[in-house]
């Protein structure tokens, strides 16, 4: 009996370029979230309470007046904490300091700086948070996400070109790179002023990235 030598012939390694794909959508603000605080102190708690209570209650009325639905505004915290000094190193009870904070969601974002002007006039002593959002971001992301795809189908090309390499078009990977949503925030203490404040949202930027492995 005859056996012929077999041997298998080895398959080549797989050969692949990695490269990472960016892309971004520019957008306008649908709407303004803002948060809006009262902190007053007392030494005791009930009064601080009683007076946090009717500063808030006349910036609220305030802002419904600009004609913000009463549905866009909504408790976001409530505190009551002690307050205390040091004197001669040791610690002494101040009183109590009670802080109330809402957010209001405004729709029309060129509203925003005479809300911020109504709160501080009525009371409010702190802006905690300006976050500009957008309606249906997923639209524009998916936009994104194409561009993102076009520019590592680019770079896979430019470097198989430069390095005269034998690129096969179709991938064999797309990992989706995940990026916080598109959020302008901004934090400022406010100071009662008879002038308007200024705010400027600018456009906001949604990303997408992708990694991709193409073969060659």
């Amino acid at each position: 009996m005859y056996y012929a030598n077999f041997s298998p012939q080895s398959t080549p390694a797989l050969r692949i370029i990695t490269v990472t794909g960016n892309g971004k959508v520019l957008a306008a603000a649908s709407y303004v979230q803002l948060q809006i605080e009262v902190s007053t102190q007392g030494e005791n708690v009930q009064k601080a309470q009683q007076e946090n209570a009717n500063i808030m209650n006349r910036v609220l009325q305030s802002i419904l007046a600009l004609n913000i639905p009463r549905e866009n505004v909504q408790t976001a915290a409530y505190n009551i904490a002690p307050i205390y000094d040091f004197v001669d190193g040791k610690q002494v009870f101040k009183g109590y300091e009670v802080s109330n904070a809402i957010t209001v969601k405004i729709p029309d974002t060129n509203q925003v700086g005479a809300v911020i002007d109504t709160a501080v006039q009525n009371g409010a002593n702190r802006i905690s948070s300006i976050q500009f959002k957008i309606d249906n971001v997923d639209v524009y992301y998916q936009q994104a996400l194409s561009l993102a795809l076009q520019n590592a189908q680019m770079k896979a090309k430019t470097i198989a070109e430069t390095m005269q390499l034998p690129l096969h078009p179709q991938p064999i990977e797309i990992v989706e790179e995940h990026e916080s949503g598109p959020v302008l925030y901004k934090t400022m203490a406010m100071a009662e002023s008879s002038i308007s404040t200024p705010i400027e949202q600018g456009q906001m930027t949604v990303s997408a990235t992708v990694r991709v492995k193409f073969p060659y």
